[in-house]
């Protein structure tokens, strides 16, 4: 019974468990009885379109795996 509960865990694979999708620079933080993170926008305009008329607010994803570090000097 041990060894079907371990290959049955690691034959699962890995779950993305962040809040912010790495693959999207902006992200909609909605807020409400449950508050929620929608990192699926390319632009702040794309996102403030999405967000006019709703109790949201666009954020800049920190998490974004295409940005760039700024060098000191």
């Amino acid at each position: 019974m041990a060894v079907f509960s371990a290959t049955a865990l690691t034959a699962a694979g890995p779950a993305r468990a962040q809040t912010y999708d790495p693959d999207y620079p902006v992200c909609l933080r909605v807020y409400g009885l449950a508050s929620y993170d929608e990192c699926r926008y390319t632009s702040l305009a794309q996102c403030a379109a999405s967000a006019s008329g709703r109790s949201a607010q666009c954020l800049i994803n920190p998490y974004f795996a295409n940005a760039e570090v700024p060098m000191g000097p």
